[in-house]
This record gives structure tokens, sequence and C-alpha cells, in this order.
């Protein structure tokens, strides 16, 4: 599929819903990447939290799917300036995970990684509160390979690269500890409304 960077023009009364520097993309969703899309079979994927949790925990696919499901409805934003409104997420809360692992009290990081190696890196209040998910499913469907299928995180309020496609793990740390694109000059914050998108 194309990377698609291109104005396509904004819809009429939602400008308000517009972070800085942003536009609307339409029905389109572009694919942006870091590395290769990798081929991961349902059967194969398993996520882990540890690091400071008092409970390190692996799930499969079968099993995360006996958590408690949520939802995400809304926007999200992408630092290359498109943004794509009224979106449709099917997984867990971030924070049925956490209340499993149970992070330590001196755990106040969040380094999230994938299959391929890349990583991202997040403080803990950007995961708890419902403000964090691990989703299998956009728009009633499978969640698209190469939007991170067939599970990534997405944390809607921050620029998208803090979502890592095709996660299997949520480790914790007392420290920050940058990521892929964090140590090549990104955002350790990535406030879309702050317009915040370099260090």
């Amino acid at each position: 599929m194309p990377v698609t960077r291109g104005f396509v023009g904004r819809r009429r009364g939602h400008e308000r819903r517009l972070p800085p520097g942003q536009y609307d993309v339409g029905g389109s969703w572009p694919v942006l990447t870091a590395e290769a899309i990798p081929w991961i079979s349902p059967e194969q994927w398993s996520i882990a939290v540890n690091g400071l949790v008092e409970r390190p925990t692996t799930w499969t696919w079968d099993e995360i799917h006996r958590l408690p499901p949520s939802t995400y409805f809304g926007d999200i934003h992408c630092v290359t300036t498109w943004s794509k409104f009224d979106v449709a997420f099917k997984g867990v809360s971030v924070d049925a995970l956490l209340d499993a692992a149970g992070p330590l009290p001196e755990a106040a990081y969040v380094l999230a990684h994938s299959t391929t190696g890349y990583t991202t890196n997040l403080p803990m209040e950007d995961v708890v509160d419902g403000k964090a998910w691990v989703v299998w499913e956009y728009g009633g469907k499978p969640l698209p390979r190469e939007h991170g299928g067939p599970v990534r995180m997405i944390t809607p309020q921050l620029y998208a690269w803090k979502g890592a496609k095709w996660i299997n793990r949520i480790e914790f740390l007392t420290k920050d500890r940058q990521g892929f694109w964090e140590v090549r000059g990104y955002s350790n914050s990535a406030h879309p409304w702050r317009d915040d998108r370099y260090s």
C-alpha cells in the first residue's frame, strides 16, 4: 500500500478538532512504518508485561481475548501532519494488563516493544486511566497488517508513533529510556495540541 502524505482538504466543521499543523486525511489511512512490515499470525503472537511489576505476565492471543473488551472511538493524529477522525478500535485497555501485572510504586515509565525491535517510550501517566489500548480490530474488522496487525498499541492523545505497531512487550522502568524515533530527535512527550513533534 502506498505511503500518502498529500493534502486532501479539510471537512467543514472539523477544523476545531485539528491540532496545530494537522490536516484531515479523510477516508484514507496513510501507511508509514520505520521498518519492513512483518508477517505475524495470531497463533504466533503474544504480549508480555514485565520490568518493574509484581507479577510479570504473558498473554497469548486466546488469553488476551478473555480479558474484558474495551473500545476507542475518536480521532488519531500523526506527526507527519495528518489526522483521521472517528476511528473505531477494539481490544483491551492497558489498564487491564496493568491490573494483572501490578506495576511497582517506583515504575514511572514505559517502554513499548515491537516484534521488529522498534521501541517507543512513554511516562506512566500516558498509559493509565483509560489513555492506552492494545487493539486487534479496526472498524469492526481485524487490524490490517500494515497498520500493526495482528495487535498494536494506541495512545490517541499522543502522536501515533507512540502507539507501537506489532507490539509484543510493555516494560516498566524507573527512568525514561528513549525509543526508536526519540533517539532520532522526535519529542519524548508527543502531544499534538502542543505541536510537540521534535525535541
